[in-house]
């Protein structure tokens, strides 16, 4: 058997990648690419034999605590022959002394754990064809017009690390589309929609309440013209399930958000939309 060789993907070469994930049913964003380079752009890693790419993962470095892990397919036919272990231990090692996450098949728990990962909670990805609603509230703005540095501010209570540069980027690309809710001039929700290979997803979407998210999601769906849409919600927020359910959408499938170590304090009850499983 030929030997695997490990390289990292150049940015330029990050749809692989993505387009191996769509191919496994993860509904990547259309511009997505782009945006999971920014944060890590040694991150990405692909294993070849003989010039063929058999095998992905990525393993992004937000700061020097923490990283994310994801992209981990080995191609059908070359399962089982050992290359998915040692490309994984690549992406783990790239990680240093970081506490990781993922978002993981729920079956491949047990593997996880040998890697030291332990269950956090279950992410819920949720979808169906949704209407347009007739029209939002009047307290909705664009997401750009509030400033950055509250934005940031508020991402930092829902995730592990600071990702101003990646988010920068996600809110700003083109056919993402970001909207905000205000209360007595206070940012209460936000959230980002994008268009996916399949319909739009809502990630992420951050909100003091359920009645907050569901204004920023109502303008969202306005701003896609309705569609197929995609949420995915952490179990543990029953307010994000029951937005999600009053949506009328469905359970599409499951994962497992599981850390190597402890993570700062997290308001997950704020979490209505995780931003992605493959970057957190």
């Amino acid at each position: 058997m030929s030997d695997l060789q490990i390289r990292n993907l150049r940015p330029e070469e990050i749809a692989l990648a993505i387009d191996w994930a769509a191919a496994e049913g993860w509904n990547p964003g259309l511009a997505d690419a782009a945006c999971f380079a920014i944060p890590d752009p040694h991150g990405f890693f692909v294993g070849e034999i003989d010039g063929e790419p058999v095998a992905t993962v990525s393993c992004v470095n937000y700061d020097d605590r923490f990283a994310f892990l994801g992209f981990y397919i080995v191609r059908d036919s070359f399962r089982s022959k050992g290359h998915g272990l040692r490309i994984w231990k690549a992406a783990i090692a790239h990680a240093g002394g970081r506490v990781i996450g993922l978002d993981g098949v729920v079956a491949q728990q047990d593997n996880y754990r040998k890697s030291g990962f332990q269950l956090a909670y279950a992410n819920i990805r949720y979808g169906a064809v949704v209407a347009a609603p007739a029209k939002s509230l009047a307290d909705i703005v664009a997401l750009g017009e509030i400033p950055f540095a509250i934005i940031e501010a508020d991402d930092a209570t829902v995730f592990p690390a600071a990702r101003s540069t990646f988010l920068r980027a996600w809110i700003d690309t083109p056919g993402h589309i970001g909207r905000a809710l205000l209360r007595d001039g206070r940012l209460a929700a936000w959230g980002v929609i994008r268009p996916c290979r399949t319909g739009h997803k809502i990630g992420p979407l951050v909100a003091d309440d359920r009645a907050a998210a569901d204004a920023v999601v109502q303008a969202l769906l306005g701003s896609a013209q309705g569609g197929e849409i995609f949420l995915d919600v952490p179990a543990v927020n029953r307010e994000a399930i029951a937005l999600a359910e009053s949506l009328g959408l469905e359970p599409v499938f499951e994962t497992a958000r599981m850390y190597t170590g402890p993570v700062p304090p997290l308001r997950v009850d704020r979490v209505f939309g995780v931003t992605s499983f493959e970057l957190g």
